[in-house]
């Protein structure tokens, strides 16, 4: 199984603070450093929020073997030819550890403190399904003309192309409903969904195997990972601790014990060896990576416990 870290960036993450999860990452043997693309904050209103591509171009200068993504960038946030030289620019700045998570956006106080228009749900992914094609002929086609429903390119000539090839890993986000699924099927070299419990995920999952037969893919080829937040500790009293600091922030101060009985078939919770159990259990179901949403940036501890005790466990 690999393991990323995944880091909510719009909650108040310093550049000090990206640096340091940056080398802690690489250090802790963790694949991948993984950042949610928002511009406003959604657990503390007044959390402040770097760029999500800029920051990943920065850290790409500073790292050397771990992966480095967006979970996931909106599809109403840029044009799509932006998106794609932007993650080309990337892909070159880290010789190929780029990774482009895409979505169609749903935090609407977001869009409307940002100035972007909040479609509907349909014309989001209406939006979200174009800008990937654009995204995908951007890396892979000489010239091309696009005439779609929100987008126009004539004669676009995308270079350099990507470092990688024949593009950077293309991950969509989503739970797999019938136009997610069949637009995975075509272009997602992976499927990002969020935690579920176990039954539901085989659900997602059982749907994208049955799109990638209707599109004539071997649904092997499409891998399918899970993000979900993780308190993880070496013993219960410090899983306990995590979760308590965590409710704290968002001004919740329900009993941590209640919280973690509430979640537990959807976070990766626990000690070091019932979260490695979870893990096996996503395994089995098809899942191959998964990403750990540490909602508590400044605990370091916590990362050098997942590198030290539960990589070595669940890596094979």
């Amino acid at each position: 199984m690999k393991v990323c870290l995944m880091i909510e960036g719009q909650e108040g993450v310093t550049w000090d603070d990206w640096v340091r999860l940056a080398r802690l990452t690489e250090e802790s043997w963790l694949d991948g450093l993984f950042r949610s693309d928002h511009y406003t904050a959604i657990i503390r209103d007044d959390a402040a929020a770097l760029d999500a591509w800029t920051t990943l171009a920065g850290l790409a200068t500073l790292t050397e073997r771990i992966r480095l993504g967006t979970l996931v960038s909106p599809a109403t946030f840029r044009h799509p030819s932006v998106v794609a030289r932007m993650a080309v620019t990337v892909d070159h700045i880290s010789r190929g550890r780029v990774e482009v998570g895409l979505g169609s956006g749903w935090y609407e106080r977001e869009h409307l403190a940002n100035g972007f228009p909040f479609l509907d749900a349909r014309q989001r992914f209406d939006l979200f399904a174009e800008q990937v094609e654009v995204v995908v002929k951007s890396w892979t086609e000489e010239r091309f003309d696009h005439r779609g429903a929100a987008y126009a390119l004539e004669g676009q000539t995308a270079v350099p192309r990507p470092y990688q090839a024949p593009h950077p890993p293309l991950l969509l986000g989503g739970t797999g409903r019938p136009r997610f699924a069949a637009l995975a099927a075509r272009y997602a070299t992976e499927v990002n969904t969020l935690a579920a419990p176990n039954d539901e995920l085989r659900v997602r999952r059982a749907r994208l195997e049955a799109a990638c037969v209707e599109a004539g893919r071997d649904p092997s080829t499409l891998a399918y990972s899970v993000m979900t937040s993780c308190f993880v500790g070496s013993d219960e009293a410090e899983v306990l601790d995590r979760i308590r600091k965590f409710e704290s922030v968002r001004g919740n101060n329900s009993d941590p014990s209640s919280v973690l009985a509430e979640r537990r078939d959807r976070w990766l919770a626990g000690t070091v060896e019932q979260v490695a159990e979870r893990i096996e259990e996503l395994r089995a179901i098809g899942v191959s990576r998964v990403f750990l949403q540490h909602l508590n940036h400044s605990d370091d501890e916590m990362i050098a416990l997942i590198g030290e005790r539960l990589i070595p466990m669940v890596a094979a």
